[in-house]
């Protein structure tokens, strides 16, 4: 698969201003039920003048998806343009993937400690299911399919700061770097960002 052809996530932190808008954006669009967020914003060093980034995190469609590498009954697809998508109808809810993700993507409906968690639930890109049918059935269990009627996820078209970003590598790149030669700072090189070098790099995987 070309890296140039895969599609990709990347959130500009800087623009990220913790509004929580991709998330809401995505439990609304994917009717998703309580308990379940496909996408989240998280704060690090929260409170510590200077130092304090909110960044949006999903799953990242890994370049191997260490969830496909572990999952035992191989619910897990790639496509061509490097989205991951699963099967719910065969994932048995293992929990395998939630241990295998660097970005603690998976969730799982239910929980308890012998309760029976039921299947994963994961960002899709909003790309549906594994087979695109545009169904009410292919809604239910995996949510809105925008990229096949051309349009980009829906976290990524409501970032109200554009810091959400989605599409092919070179162009993501491309926006990064103009970004960060007008404002003067941050990664030259959006390739060397922990971020892009967890997901899309797998051997600098930390």
């Amino acid at each position: 698969m070309s890296d140039l052809t895969r599609l990709k996530f990347y959130c500009d932190d800087d623009r990220c201003i913790d509004c929580n808008g991709c998330a809401v954006a995505c439990d609304e669009a994917h009717e998703l039920p309580i308990g379940v967020r496909r996408r989240r914003v998280i704060t690090l060093n929260e409170g510590i003048q200077g130092k304090e980034i909110s960044t949006s995190i999903a799953c990242m469609h890994c370049e191997d998806a260490p969830c496909s590498l572990v999952c035992p009954v191989n619910c897990f697809y790639i496509r061509n343009d490097g989205i991951v998508l699963h099967d719910k109808e065969i994932c048995i809810g293992c929990g395998y993937c939630l241990y295998a993700c660097p970005f603690g993507a998976p969730q799982f409906p239910k929980s308890g400690v012998f309760g029976v968690k039921g299947s994963m639930d994961k960002c899709t890109m909003c790309a549906g299911g594994p087979e695109a049918t545009n169904s009410e059935h292919e809604f239910e269990e995996y949510g809105q399919n925008r990229i096949s009627e051309g349009k980009v996820p829906v976290c990524a078209a409501m970032c109200s700061t554009k810091a959400l970003l989605v599409g092919e590598s070179a162009i993501i790149a491309q926006i990064y770097q103009d970004r960060v030669n007008a404002r003067g700072y941050g990664i030259k090189d959006i390739k060397q960002s922990p971020t892009w070098k967890i997901a899309y790099y797998t051997k600098d995987r930390l």
